[in-house]
């Protein structure tokens, strides 16, 4: 593609370079063609007549012969090297605070696989950038167009592969544990401008051990920043296209990655020569900023003669893809980009030293945050008239390879500042420093500078020596002294959206959230108190709040007074709200919806509606639809939709949480609505016929757990009584339980409590099965299993926990130490594990049962052993009261009769003293024969009545003469 003998500028370092491949490889071979190869491609990319402009990521060198390159030339066009459908938002930057993100998402998918959901594409952009100084030139400079050339978002994943994309975020979007921050960019796929890191193992293990250096962050401080920092623009250019060409050629061959790479370069001349015809600029009044891997480039549509009809750009698919701006940090483009820990700290602190030493004005964007307004339109408008290129730069690169490396002198005074801060940092983080540890820092940085050849410390020799000299033994903070440094030269900066730039959404949140009176916008915890009872127009904010924290991370919205349950409000909340942190998942949440509201409903039906959703996964949503939507539209679609997965259900696996859930939502129905919904009364019955059908089968399966199987009991036993008035049949839960015969002790035990409530066992044989276990040496072993299944009997039978204390009891109470203590940590974990939300109420029978006194335990006799007695014995035995009846006490008293006649409208007055007395209740009795009869009848007492002529007997003597009538009586009138 390109010949050895295009030009003649590269002519002498051509000579040198074979000589120097004949000495080490003692002929012709490889090295000469790599040699002599990259010499070609550097000539090649100078003589483009469309300028080229190589770039490094976040280089402050690349950065600053950027802003010198635009004021002396002022293009008119500037093509850049950065996702073409990200132009619109790059206007927005303007109401940001540097470091942010330009992002690209989908979160539904058209032409790409479903579980790649959700689609993320970032770009970094932070202020010691070439990129960002092109686009602040581009955007605030009259009759400048700015061109974004590189492949879209779309065509990101469509020329990538699932398995190596999840490959390389484990690797490089991977935080580190210390640094939060780093995880601001979420699982994104980070595209960024100069890849600039060698692909050849071997060859960057050689120049970091030759450059006595740690990370490759270091060695290209040392080696291309410093250097190429007050550099010519032709020198710094031929040495970014020399440094492209080698990695270029030095890599190792990874077909798909160079694939994509050289795609990447079709695509991005393919599209500049569509712009230049279509608008007719001269290639002389464009720039073409770009990586220097790819300004190396060796593919034939290279150059604006280059082919034009052997690639074709693919179209997009139809996945909708939605663009935003997010905050970023240093320690996050740290992690996606794999570069050293505090590499972009350093970077950013080196270009604000180089434009205080060349004295270069930099572009940005007017009303960016964090700037001062000056007249820089007027200063560039009044810019002397730049001075056509000439396309033969000549042999900049020999001088630059030939020159010895100039060796700063040491800025005491500079390195004296840093070793004085470092120790007041490590002092106010818990270390023991002093002003002898400063003096050290200082001369150890002298130090390792000088056996690693270098005459001024750089700000990894001082990190080193830091490290070395005042990080002893241990970690007294969250921070150790590498960290300090890093902090101490420029920190963590972490940038911010402006709310002009936001979605719809996250202002909308914002502005709900005004009520508040808080700078939600800043980094960092907030507390909001919220008293809804004096302050009602707070009720507002408290649902906005409550739905944050159903949709945000933990931590951006969280409560630390107040719950929301159902049926349940709070009259007073304080909350720790930190939405500028996650402002990140709040832009987030606006590429899904208008208003939070939209976005939780779309949120519930998608996890509703998943393939692998289940019924407790539907009744969660119910549930949040009631609890933060209030919408009974959508609560009872969902609950229509639980119904069907029901059906489809054929494990138990879900048993407690549904029977959780619908417990749930049944209260709440059954006291806020006037009617149950009509779904949940066609679940209950669905869920009986469910339950009993799959009862059977639950008791002899060996992976449905005894919990599970106690929920499903619970489900049928609570729900009992609703599903029978639908018109559910008793006999077939009577019948599934008679099928259930199970090998587990556990389940045997909740076996035995389900036939005790259906009636088919009574409490004294449970009592003697139980002693029979104990009574059997080879059961005794298995007996803290039954005693699980009895305590998860619980769930469906809470009547039973006196039976289950009363077995609890007796094993502690008949078994010997020598049996009992092996197997009580058994009880012990088993009930832990197994049954811990239900100890509580085995505990609070116990403690209705045992004496509250020790002492009195020595007298104390359990209720089950206990003699039985008659409970009638007591009355039938009480001597008849000597005093006046009732009716003896209204004569005797008659003010009180009086009063109570007039309260109660009663005009009648009393019955005179000679008046025949009124029958007795056995004369009305003998009076009116058929009404006793009717009731004796009813009661089924066979009971005779007496001689007519016998005298009238006395209600005690009727008792004592009839006593089943009596008994029969008593018991209807006492619920006995």
């Amino acid at each position: 593609m390109s010949g050895p003998h295009e030009s003649s500028t590269f002519a002498a370092l051509r000579g040198r370079l074979q000589e120097a491949a004949a000495t080490f490889a003692g002929g012709p071979d490889a090295l000469e063609s790599i040699l002599l190869g990259m010499v070609d491609d550097v000539d090649r990319a100078a003589r483009e007549p469309l300028e080229i402009f190589p770039v490094c990521h976040h280089s402050p060198a690349s950065a600053l012969a950027m802003a010198r390159r635009l004021r002396e030339k002022q293009p008119k066009v500037v093509y850049l090297e950065l996702c073409e459908d990200m132009a619109p938002l790059l206007t927005e930057l303007r109401n940001c605070r540097l470091p942010v993100a330009v992002q690209a998402f989908a979160g539904d998918l058209d032409g790409f696989p479903a579980e790649w959901a959700p689609l993320s594409v970032v770009a970094p952009i932070t202020e010691a950038s070439a990129e960002y100084q092109a686009i602040a030139y581009a955007l605030d400079t009259p009759g400048v167009e700015l061109v974004l050339v590189d492949r879209s978002s779309d065509h990101v994943f469509q020329w990538d592969r699932r398995g190596e994309r999840a490959q390389e975020v484990a690797t490089e979007g991977t935080a580190p544990p210390e640094q939060a921050e780093a995880a601001l960019h979420g699982e994104a796929v980070g595209v960024e401008i100069g890849d600039l890191r060698p692909r050849f193992a071997e060859l960057e293990e050689h120049l970091l051990r030759h450059g006595r250096v740690r990370h490759w962050s270091e060695w290209w401080h040392q080696f291309v920043e410093v250097p190429l920092g007050d550099s010519d623009h032709d020198t710094y250019r031929q040495v970014m296209f020399l440094i492209g060409s080698l990695f270029r050629r030095l890599a190792p061959g990874d077909g798909d990655r160079v694939r994509v790479d050289e795609d990447r370069e079709r695509y991005m001349w393919t599209r500049m020569r569509e712009h230049l015809a279509a608008t007719g600029t001269d290639p002389e009044d464009c720039l073409y900023v770009c990586g220097a891997f790819h300004a190396a480039s060796r593919v034939e549509e290279f150059g604006v003669h280059g082919s034009t009809d052997t690639f074709t750009i693919s179209p997009r698919t139809a996945t909708t893809w939605q663009y935003g701006l997010i905050p970023s940090s240093h320690a996050a483009i740290e992690a996606q980009f794999a570069l050293a820990s505090g590499s972009v700290s350093i970077a950013a602190t080196e270009w604000a030293k180089s434009l205080k030493r060349t004295r270069v004005k930099p572009y940005r964007l007017e009303g960016q945050a964090g700037t001062k307004k000056s007249g820089r339109k007027k200063a560039v408008a009044a810019a002397a008239v730049p001075a056509p290129r000439s396309t033969d730069a000549g042999d900049r690169l020999s001088g630059f390879l030939r020159r010895p490396p100039v060796l700063d002198g040491l800025d005491e005074a500079e390195l004296l500042g840093w070793s004085v801060d470092i120790v007041r940092a490590a002092r106010r983080n818990g270390y023991l420093a002093s002003t002898a540890d400063a003096i050290a820092v200082f001369e150890t940085s002298i130090l390792l500078a000088g056996m690693r050849d270098r005459a001024k410390p750089t700000p990894y020799d001082f990190q080193d020596a830091a490290v070395t000299c005042i990080e002893k033994d241990s970690v007294p903070g969250r921070r150790d002294v590498r960290r300090l440094v890093e902090i101490m030269m420029g920190g963590d900066r972490i940038g911010q959206v402006g709310y002009e730039s936001l979605p719809p959404l996250a202002r909308d949140v914002y502005d709900r959230l005004a009520p508040l009176e808080l700078k939600l916008q800043q980094r960092g915890v907030q507390r909001a108190l919220l008293d809804l009872a004096s302050r009602p127009e707070l009720r507002a904010c408290s649902d906005l709040l409550w739905m944050l924290r159903r949709l945000l991370p933990h931590g951006a919205a969280r409560p630390i007074m107040g719950e929301r349950r159902l049926g349940e409000r709070s009259i007073q909340e304080s909350w720790d709200l930190a939405l500028g942190t996650h402002q990140r998942a709040l832009i987030e949440l606006g590429y899904e919806g208008v208003s939070i509201e939209q976005v939780l409903e779309q949120r519930l039906r998608r996890e509703a509606y998943a393939p692998q959703a289940t019924t407790a996964t539907v009744l969660a949503a119910v549930e949040d639809a009631t609890l933060y939507l209030g919408s009974r539209r959508l609560a009872d679609e969902l609950g229509t939709h639980a119904l069907k997965v029901l059906a489809t259900e054929r494990s138990v696996d879900g048993a407690p949480e549904v029977l959780r859930r619908v417990r749930g939502l049944l209260a709440y129905y059954r006291t806020h609505e006037p009617v149950l919904p009509p779904w949940i009364e066609a679940f209950t019955k669905a869920g009986y016929a469910h339950y009993c059908t799959l009862l059977p089968t639950a008791f002899r399966d060996e992976d449905a757990t005894v919990g599970q199987v106690a929920a499903m009991l619970g489900f049928l036993f609570s729900m009992e009584s609703l599903a029978l008035s639908l018109g559910c049949d008793r006999t077939q839960l009577e019948l599934a339980v008679a099928q259930s015969h199970p090998d587990d002790p556990a389940k045997t035990a909740l076996l035995w409590a389900a036939q005790v409530q259906l009636g088919t066992l009574s409490r004294a044989e449970l009592r003697s099965r139980c002693d029979e276990l104990l009574d059997n040496p080879l059961v005794v072993p298995s007996y803290p299993r039954y005693l699980s299944g009895f305590v998860h009997a619980l769930e469906p039978v809470p009547g039973l926990a006196d039976v289950v204390v009363e077995a609890v009891s007796n094993a502690f109470g008949r078994l010997p130490d020598e049996v009992l203590l092996p197997w009580l940590p058994l009880l012990i974990t088993t009930l832990r594990s197994g049954a811990a939300d239900l100890a509580p109420l085995l505990i609070r029978e116990a403690g209705r049962i045992f004496p509250a006194r020790l002492p009195a335990l020595d007298t104390w006799i359990p209720p089950w052993r206990a003699p039985q007695t008659d409970p009638f014995a007591a009355r039938r035995s009480r001597p008849e009261p000597d005093g006046p009846r009732g009716a003896a006490l209204l004569p005797a008293h008659p003010a009180t009769c009086d009063a109570v006649a007039d309260l109660l409208g009663c005009t009648e007055g009393w019955t005179a003293a000679d008046a025949a007395p009124l029958p007795s209740g056995v004369a009305l009795l003998a009076a009116h024969p058929a009404a006793c009869d009717a009731v004796a009848g009813l009661l089924g007492c066979g009971d005779q009545w007496t001689d007519q002529a016998a005298s009238a007997p006395t209600g005690a003597a009727l008792a004592t003469r009839h006593p089943m009538t009596a008994r029969a009586l008593e018991s209807l009138l006492t619920g006995a």
